[in-house]
């Protein structure tokens, strides 16, 4: 397994997806960082199928996870990670609009790591996404099977 730390940004809004790359940089981040646009693709990125099959041998840090997504939602997602003992244990972190209590109970029932409101102020977004960068990346000892 590589010692890299790749981020996988599953997010299916662009100006989201930008705004998000954008802060990370500027936080200091110069990590890879992955996005897929939606559920299906998530999924097969992780498990290395569907066009992701020849990926490298990289396997993402953390997950940053959006729930509202096409094809399977990110909680459908989730489950699947959980589910599976290659990726059991591989931090997921929900990155939503979504202020639903039941969203976050669902979350953290199938094993989500954190459940972060993505802050509706721009700015307060990019910090958010900085901060959760820089934890994940840098201070978080990431367990390695």
């Amino acid at each position: 397994m590589s010692a890299e730390r790749v981020i996988l940004m599953v997010e299916d809004n662009p100006q989201d997806e930008a705004l998000a790359l954008r802060a990370l940089r500027k936080s200091g981040v110069a990590n890879r960082i992955d996005v897929v646009r939606d559920g299906q693709q998530a999924v097969d990125y992780l498990f290395r199928e569907g066009e992701f099959a020849g990926r490298d041998a990289t396997d993402p840090t953390v997950v940053l996870l959006d729930i509202g997504l096409p094809r399977l939602t990110g909680l459908e997602v989730l489950a699947r990670v959980r589910a599976d003992p290659r990726t059991r244990t591989l931090p997921v972190v929900i990155l939503t609009s979504s202020d639903e209590d039941q969203d976050r109970l669902s979350s953290y029932e199938q094993g989500a790591n954190s459940y972060v409101r993505k802050p509706l102020d721009f700015a307060d977004f990019a910090q958010t996404v900085a901060r959760l960068g820089v934890y994940w990346l840098a201070t978080n000892e990431p367990l390695r099977p």
